[in-house]
């Protein structure tokens, strides 16, 4: 009796986990040595031409590292990650560009605005000042009643008509509720503030400017924001919920003060956040209709009264002598007002989280 011996199967070798994939850090240096690559071309240009030029070198850096990138993950990865590749670097270089605007403003505003961000700047206006010293006191005063009397005109009536053309508005009149909030979001700003001086001057006479003209002007622009924002935020609240409230017999107004409201009451904090910062900038409205002073002014109604935009406007049209006082307050101001609407931002988030529903038990 003869034993038979099985044949022998030949198996393949373990594949390592890292094979056909590039290593983690393949990307960074790949770009690294594309800008090496860039500076070599544009050192030889400068040779030339006496100057380096420093935009191109980055730009050019940055093609050829998403060209040589992609083209090294075809060799190794295969086309579709290549094409994954390609596309994460097109995405990051677009976020790249869209940052440099951001971070170069933010930059020269804070090397510009820190001359003047002393204790003078905050406690003093510019009566009887014509040259160095003064401050912008009574333009922060007039940004923040002007604001404010905005904001409370504006959001009871903003917020009152999302909820009705969320939860009550049909027909033909919530069709046009919607096309006119569409048509008041484009409206040009200076056309909201000749509203607001032709509405007051009917009352009081022409040429009357005042702080509550300019508060008027500004809840012009800003209530279409806040209807958009807040009728976004309302219809993202579950149908469930007030499903819900009208089971257990609570009658609709109620089911919204109670369940709607502070369910998107986060996202509506956010909205009017972004309504504020939308006009708090505002200038063409306010020179036509608050007008501007150098003086204090804490009445909304009486007299003009100016505001941040306002004074950094003024100092830098006009200059006098000594000109870096005048544009130092120019910047100061434009600084100040950065840090004004980012408290702001700041503020709203913390009462958004505040007043968020709490999830668990």
């Amino acid at each position: 009796m003869t034993t038979q011996i099985a044949p022998q199967v030949s198996r393949p070798t373990s594949v390592p986990l890292t094979a056909g994939h590039l290593p983690k850090g393949a990307p960074w240096i790949v770009l690294g040595g594309s800008l090496v690559v860039s500076a070599a071309l544009f050192g030889i240009l400068a040779l030339a031409s006496g100057g380096f030029d420093w935009g191109g070198w980055l730009v050019v850096g940055a093609l050829l590292s998403v060209f040589a990138i992609w083209l090294l993950s075809r060799i190794v990865e295969g086309a579709r990650r290549a094409t994954d590749r390609l596309v994460t670097a097109l995405v990051t270089g677009a976020f790249v560009i869209a940052m440099i605007p951001l971070i170069s403003v933010g930059v020269t505003v804070v090397v510009g605005g820190l001359a003047r961000l002393d204790v003078q700047f905050f406690t003093e206006s510019m009566r009887n000042v014509t040259g160095e010293g003064g401050g912008a006191l009574h333009a922060i005063v007039g940004t923040l009643l002007i604001t404010l009397a905005a904001a409370v005109i504006s959001i009871p009536i903003g917020l009152m008509t999302a909820i009705y053309l969320v939860e009550y508005g049909r027909g033909a009149l919530a069709r046009g509720i919607t096309f006119l909030v569409d048509v008041m979001t484009g409206i040009p700003s200076i056309v909201a503030g000749l509203f607001a001086y032709a509405l007051f001057a009917i009352f009081w006479g022409a040429g009357t400017r005042t702080g509550i003209a300019g508060a008027v002007a500004l809840s012009v622009l800003m209530i279409p924001v806040v209807v958009r924002s807040s009728e976004e935020m309302l219809r993202l609240v579950p149908n469930e919920l007030r499903e819900a409230s009208y089971a257990l017999g609570v009658p609709k107004w109620l089911t919204i003060v109670k369940v709607v409201l502070p369910t998107s009451i986060a996202g509506i904090m956010t909205g009017v956040t972004l309504a504020i910062a939308r006009v708090i900038g505002e200038t063409a409205p306010l020179l036509v209709a608050a007008g501007f002073t150098a003086s204090m002014n804490y009445n909304l109604f009486e007299g003009p009264m100016n505001s941040l935009p306002l004074f950094v406007y003024t100092q830098y049209t006009q200059q006098g002598i000594p000109q870096h006082a005048y544009l130092d307050r120019a910047w100061t101001a434009a600084l100040v007002l950065i840090l004004v609407v980012m408290l702001l931002n700041l503020l709203a988030r913390a009462i958004g989280r505040r007043l968020a529903p709490k999830s668990g038990r």
